[in-house]
């Protein structure tokens, strides 16, 4: 029952990230990116704070020692964590403009299979399955992004998307380096806050904001910011409690999917069967490359 009720959590997270993909793209018919960014991730850190409190008062009630690391840690892999936030979900918010909701989110999902590949460079070993999930990636990508009888190249917006989960696979690596050193859901909180500090100056220089603009996005703000950064992150963190990391992956994984689910119900995109295709082998890529690798017996 334990494990049926973190794939349980776990599912709702990815449910929760693909429909923040139709928030996103709802919202981007009113504000400009970085006015979207500022707002998502401000009111993610916001959200945040009464959880770490709660959390803290359940630690003491325990009888723990409550340990969160060094505050030098803890601000920097907020700074870092945040730098990297605002990137990938700017050039998210900004591919958002020019390609579909369901598209977006198995692009995204590709930083799946970025992680392991940049992980060649921090001299960790790459398996078999993940070159096999980047060759099936590669194949995906052409099927969804590149369209009959076009020249060889790629829509704007998919290649914004395609650099996006680049940063995004490069925000997992910090994080993986600094939730070692603090508590979780502080690095989250400190990581969201830093970020709308650097996207509050973007949007100051970058867009302009109107009243009405603001309140037509004020409902896919308030959702993206509450439930894809506040709710979903701390569902992410007590699902993978106790868990296979790479069945975690998996039911993750799935945010793609529900991605294409979402934009299909509320925006009624409509996906060829070469895009169909397209998704297909890319999240067969994304389970692929979560495969690990066999141990050699030791005689």
């Amino acid at each position: 029952m334990f494990q049926l009720r973190q794939s349980i959590l776990l599912f709702i997270t990815a449910s929760i990230w693909g429909s923040g993909f139709v928030a996103q793209s709802i919202g981007m018919d009113h504000v400009e990116p970085f006015t979207f960014t500022f707002f998502r991730t401000a009111i993610g850190g916001v959200v945040l704070i009464p959880v770490i409190w709660f959390l803290n008062k359940l630690k003491q009630r325990g009888g723990r020692v409550i340990h969160n690391g060094s505050k030098k840690d803890l601000i920097l892999g907020s700074f870092f964590c945040g730098m990297c936030l605002v990137a990938a979900e700017s050039f998210q918010q900004f591919g958002l403009v020019y390609t579909d909701a369901g598209k977006a989110g198995f692009i995204t999902s590709m930083y799946i299979i970025f992680v392991p590949i940049l992980s060649i460079f921090l001299a960790k070993k790459v398996g078999l399955s993940v070159w096999i999930g980047v060759v099936l990636s590669v194949f995906g990508l052409y099927f969804l992004c590149i369209k009959p009888n076009m020249d060889f190249s790629i829509e704007k917006g998919d290649f914004l998307i395609f650099i996006c989960a680049i940063i995004f696979a490069v925000h997992i690596l910090v994080i993986a380096y600094f939730v070692n050193k603090v508590d979780g859901v502080q690095l989250a909180c400190g990581q969201f806050f830093a970020g709308s500090f650097v996207a509050f100056f973007l949007m100051l220089l970058h867009d302009t904001i109107t009243y009405e603009g603001f309140i037509g996005a004020l409902p896919a703000i308030l959702w993206v910011g509450i439930m894809s950064n506040g709710v979903a992150y701390t569902l992410q963190i007590v699902g993978q409690r106790g868990m296979n990391p790479t069945i975690a992956t998996l039911i993750l994984s799935l945010e793609s999917v529900m991605a294409v689910v979402f934009g299909g119900i509320f925006l009624h995109e409509v996906m060829t069967s070469r895009e169909l295709w397209g998704c297909a082998l890319m999240l067969a890529a994304v389970i692929i490359a979560q495969i690990p690798p066999k141990k050699a017996k030791v005689s």
